[in-house]
């Protein structure tokens, strides 16, 4: 059974909505690089972006020639890295929503 690694990918990103979680890692990202941004946990940032790396280059631990467990080292790395990345999206959702300001709200005395 040969099975390339986009369509390991692929069948990984459909954990737990993780497509639906793109654009938030997006905004995500564009908010730790700005300053006083999002601080993640940095595990949670830094493994996901490795195992994407590993993913991607050629070199393997278990080649993929190897029939089943070829695959099976890029499937566990995928296992771990998606959990990570989606929980820290989600945090940085709560976060996104913490400290989003109306801008229509002015400061405002209470008089009683």
């Amino acid at each position: 059974m040969k099975v390339s690694k986009i369509q390991l990918a692929k069948e990984a990103f459909k954990h737990k909505g993780f497509i639906q979680k793109i654009p938030v890692i997006a905004r995500m990202i564009k908010s730790v690089m700005s300053k006083g941004g999002y601080k993640p946990e940095l595990k949670n940032i830094i493994l996901p972006g490795l195992v994407l790396l590993y993913l991607i280059s050629p070199l393997d631990f278990i080649p993929d020639w190897i029939p089943v467990i070829g695959v099976f080292d890029d499937l566990a790395l995928l296992a771990l890295a998606i959990p990570m990345l989606t929980s820290e999206a989600e945090r940085f959702i709560a976060w996104e929503t913490s400290h989003q300001t109306d801008s229509n709200i002015s400061e405002a005395e209470i008089i009683s």
